[in-house]
């Protein structure tokens, strides 16, 4: 008999999270992307908490089996009877790419549009004189959006894609994800000098 799915815990899937990944780059992503999701769950009265243990492990099979993305995260949370919801919200973040799995709830639209996005704006803070999001503008980043030499792995049309299964327009995502990021800046390594 299958044991009890049950809800983890903040602390269960950081350490998770550690397990399979031992990046420092991935681990601060999981917690911009967890930062994120904590942000627009609260904006919407949403639970915090699941929104940001599914933000945390999202990647959660990313180092260890990059060719098997998404596909072996299910494995391990299966395993570790993790709740289906959170599985199939995790799932459905590499839809198009690595998973078939579409995002059809609010929370899974949210981490599908805000993944590759945490990604550009990380990269735009880092040639920042001041290596910090804390001073980091929505206009900055859009002016780097055209430019597709920078930030060439993070995928501006899963972006775009995002922001409409939102219902707003890109310039709106990127201006309420800088200000998610902004309020973990020191836990997700962009404070900077400031």
């Amino acid at each position: 008999m299958k044991e009890m799915e049950k809800q983890p815990s903040r602390s269960e899937a950081y350490a998770l999270l550690c397990e399979y990944n031992k990046k420092e780059s991935l681990i601060l992503h999981g917690l911009a992307v967890e930062a994120v999701m904590r942000y627009f769950a609260g904006k919407s009265g949403e639970d915090i908490e699941k929104w940001g243990v599914i933000g945390l492990c999202h990647d959660l099979d990313y180092e260890q089996f990059l060719d098997q993305h998404c596909t072996m995260t299910r494995k391990i949370l299966e395993a570790q009877n993790w709740p289906e919801d959170y599985i199939r919200a995790i799932v459905s973040h590499g839809w198009g790419i690595c998973s078939d799995t579409e995002p059809i709830h609010y929370l899974e639209k949210v981490l599908f549009a805000i993944d590759e996005l945490t990604g550009l704006i990380t990269a735009s803070v880092y040639v920042r004189p001041s290596k910090s999001i804390l001073d980091l503008t929505t206009k900055s980043v859009m002016k780097k959006w055209n430019t597709r030499s920078f930030a060439a792995g993070a995928n501006r049309e899963v972006i775009t894609k995002g922001a409409d299964m939102l219902g707003i327009r890109v310039e709106e995502l990127v201006e309420e994800t800088i200000l998610a990021m902004q309020k973990k800046a020191e836990t997700i390594g962009l404070k900077g000098i400031l």
